[in-house]
């Protein structure tokens, strides 16, 4: 699984505030903590702080890498700001995110090639927007991916996010994702897939065994990354146990090594 570390996101509690303020100690606190944890990216979003963004994503993109030897998945619906945070990144970045969306797709696949990057891709197009079908997804994921292909992207560099929506609004959401992850790795085996898993649970009680179960069902079904925090204990101990069952680590090591570390509950 591609871990990535979700703390640095203005739309989570004391985050703006200590973005507002460069609180490079703060946020590089966040950042070390997290890489600790298991984090193979590290995940920058100051996509609230509209007036500011251009600035002050490649900001944190700067701090974050003085003192984590790990890549960052750059979060921002801003083309502009994307670039700005691009052109200070160290290694090879992932975007976060492409859509179908005609003025989306443009703009984005143009930085995508431009520096190598890896690129979440959400399943939405200008016809359906987000569609509630399993179907409609797949096939919006299909023209995607041979889109990007055609444009240049290769199938290892894409991350399809199948677009986790909440049970507790339409009870059939759980199933939607999970078909469509299926469908698609069907189709396109060396194509990866990413997701933020906890909307699946918003709204319900016990957020934390929904989203751990969920989790095991979209692995089994194809999904290799997730938008998470690495701090939870469960969750981590969840994905190593996972990818055993699943042969998905080999001779089980990482398993081993996560329990002789004391990781695993």
């Amino acid at each position: 699984m591609v871990i990535v570390g979700e703390k640095i996101n203005t739309s989570l509690k004391g985050i703006t505030e200590a973005i507002k303020a460069k609180d490079k100690e703060f946020i590089q606190e966040l950042a070390v903590r997290q890489s600790k944890q298991g984090s193979d990216y590290i995940d920058v979003n100051c996509g609230t702080l509209i007036d500011v963004e251009e600035e002050m994503l490649p900001w944190l993109v700067e701090i974050v890498q003085e003192v984590v030897d790990k890549p960052c998945c750059i979060d921002s619906p801003n083309p502009k700001a994307l670039e700005s945070a691009l052109k200070v990144h160290k290694g090879v970045p992932m975007i976060n995110s492409i859509t179908a969306e005609k003025s989306r797709y443009d703009d984005v696949i143009k930085l995508v090639k431009q520096y190598d990057a890896k690129i979440v891709a959400l399943l939405i197009d200008d016809a359906n927007g987000i569609s509630p079908s399993d179907e409609v997804r797949t096939k919006i994921g299909i023209e995607l991916i041979n889109k990007m292909h055609e444009d240049g992207v290769p199938y290892e560099n894409m991350y399809i996010d199948p677009l986790i929506q909440p049970i507790s609004t339409d009870s059939n959401m759980g199933l939607v994702a999970l078909n469509t992850i299926a469908n698609i790795k069907q189709n396109f085996p060396g194509v990866h897939f990413m997701c933020g898993l906890s909307n699946i649970s918003f709204g319900l009680p016990n957020r934390g065994l929904l989203n751990r179960t969920y989790l095991a069902m979209c692995m089994n079904a194809g999904l290799d990354g997730a938008v998470l925090d690495p701090g939870n204990r469960k969750m981590m101990s969840m994905i190593f146990a996972g990818e055993a069952l699943l042969n998905k680590d080999r001779f089980t090591k990482k398993y081993l090594k996560a329990h002789r570390k004391g990781l695993l509950e």
